[in-house]
């Protein structure tokens, strides 16, 4: 095998380089990140469709230890988050851990050395520590349409937009009404010829207040950098407070639903049409998506709404599943991603052999959104049940980047204490790690038996739509069912009792009991 590391992370957005610089300041300096493009910014960097931006205010969206206080948007755009990123890179000495171009092919953790061996497209490396930071909206969902093939214009994905590819004066054709559809019909709209919109389910859309933040309030955040803090806590305790009507009190959400029937009766005059874009399910059921000029849009005279889903493809007809047919130049996609599935899976093999993508086969599930049961000291960020639905994803992230620090600092621990020595960074461990943390099945049911049951009265499961939250049977293993606060609780340590422990050469697997934890005892002794 190639370079041995003490870390090896798995993707550069938010994620990857959070775990980069929180790495950094736990004093580890042996880590690498894995990232498959040229460059970093993860989903930020891959989605370049027209009009893409962020429905989460700026200050907000962004690290609490990496403020921003030039941002020249209230609701940034794609371009100044990426630029962001690239800024994260540079200000915290990220570049040299960056191996870039190196796309993991396989991962496998070998059970005698205590490490992972992975297999790049730019060579192998082995780590006793990954973190999988490769992010639920990073593989594109392209549906399966007959007859697809056969289409004579060009087809692509919201999240691999085609540049070269001129659209004005075309017949465009949009699938999907999610997030990115609702900021690229405003922005194609006035440029194609026609543009045909298939809405399988109306989505619930809010005016987004977007504005220009003045040169006064970004001086302001430069000098006195408690204004920042608290423009950042105001937006935070704002959605804090929201939360239990989405997770406990979805009846709550009527008077939401009556704004939202407003918004679309002030640009849409059409009954007919404002039939088809009014949602029949509980509003917050799906992400609320949030648009100033997407109804406007659908108002245009050179766009049409159908109300179904695309059925099939007859060369350059499109065919809806309640008959409608299309002609269309150009198919856009606006289909999501692998979520529930996530692609990474299939590249993880755990102790046992068996692939993530096995284990989960049945449904995603973790401890605490970040280890897996037969996959010792590998860990994801952004993993099951961390996804929000009205908040800001980095609020999550950093919450998961404590949890990663402590398990980091406990397996330090604990190889000090089974060599009667400090753990000094790669001091006498050779090309494998002494011990590791493999998450207890009991613990990892535990958890996720409390994150359902808490889960059954949100809206997600009780608003009577069907979500890209929910897998193929129905059960959500995307959205955490509480607050950002709480689930900062807790993931503020590693309870060591809810692991085993893996010793190197021996074979042993030790416990810690509860109650006891950062003392380490053997199985028996536990008894």
């Amino acid at each position: 095998m190639g370079e041995h590391v003490r870390v090896a992370v798995i993707g550069s957005g938010f994620g990857g380089l959070g775990a980069a610089v929180r790495l950094r300041r736990e004093g580890i300096t042996d880590f690498v990140v894995l990232e498959r493009s040229d460059s970093v910014g993860g989903t930020w960097r891959d989605n370049t469709y027209p009009g893409c931006a962020c429905d989460v205010p700026s200050h907000l969206y962004s690290f609490s230890f990496a403020p921003n206080p030039d941002w020249p948007r209230t609701f940034s755009g794609q371009q100044h988050i990426r630029a962001y990123l690239e800024h994260v890179a540079d200000t915290f000495g990220l570049r040299a851990h960056l191996r870039l171009e190196h796309e993991v092919l396989m991962m496998r953790w070998d059970a005698d050395a205590l490490h992972w061996e992975i297999e790049t497209s730019a060579g192998d490396i082995t780590a006793e520590v990954v973190v999988s930071a490769t992010g639920p909206l990073s593989d594109p969902k392209l549906p399966d349409v007959p007859g697809l093939a056969g289409f004579p214009g060009k087809v692509f994905h919201s999240a691999r937009w085609d540049h070269d590819h001129d659209l004005r004066g075309k017949r465009v054709a949009m699938i999907g009404t999610g997030a990115s559809a609702i900021q690229i019909v405003p922005a194609i709209a006035p440029e194609v010829g026609r543009l045909t919109l298939f809405q399988r389910t109306p989505p619930w859309v809010m005016p987004r207040t977007d504005r220009e933040i003045s040169a006064v309030e970004r001086w302001l955040h430069r000098q006195l950098p408690f204004t920042r803090a608290a423009r950042r806590g105001v937006l935070w305790g704002l959605r804090e407070l929201q939360v239990g009507a989405f997770t406990k009190h979805p009846g709550r959400l009527g008077l939401i639903e009556t704004m939202a029937k407003a918004n679309i009766a002030r640009s849409i005059k059409d009954p007919a049409l404002r039939a088809k874009l009014t949602p029949s399910y509980r509003i917050g059921c799906k992400r609320i998506l949030l648009s100033s000029e997407y109804y406007p849009a659908l108002a245009r005279p050179n766009v049409d709404l159908v109300a179904s889903g695309l059925k099939e493809v007859r060369g350059s007809v499109l065919v809806a599943a309640d008959g409608t047919e299309t002609e269309a130049d150009v198919i856009v996609f606006g289909t999501g991603f692998h979520v529930t599935d996530m692609p990474i899976a299939d590249r993880v093999v755990g102790d046992g052999g068996k692939t993530l993508a096995e284990a989960w086969k049945d449904g995603m599930q973790s401890l605490r959104g970040a280890t897996a049961a037969g996959f010792p000291n590998w860990m994801t960020i952004i993993g099951p049940n961390t996804g929000l639905g009205n908040s800001s994803m980095i609020l999550m992230i950093e919450s998961q980047l404590n949890y990663m620090a402590d398990y980091v600092r406990q397996l330090g621990l604990l190889e000090g204490r089974s060599q009667g020595q400090g753990h000094g960074e790669g001091r006498g461990r050779g090309r494998g790690g002494r011990v590791a943390l493999a998450a207890r099945p009991s613990a990892v049911n535990a958890w996720n038996r409390r994150v359902q049951d808490r889960m059954k009265r949100t809206v997600w499961n009780t608003g009577g739509c069907t979500s890209w939250y929910l897998d193929a049977a129905g059960r959500n293993t995307t959205v955490w069912p509480g607050t950002t606060g709480e689930f900062r609780g807790e993931t503020r340590t590693v309870d060591l009792a809810e692991y085993e422990v893996l010793r190197a050469g021996s074979g042993q697997r030790t416990s810690v009991p509860a109650g006891a934890a950062g003392a380490v005892a053997t199985e028996e002794e536990a008894a």
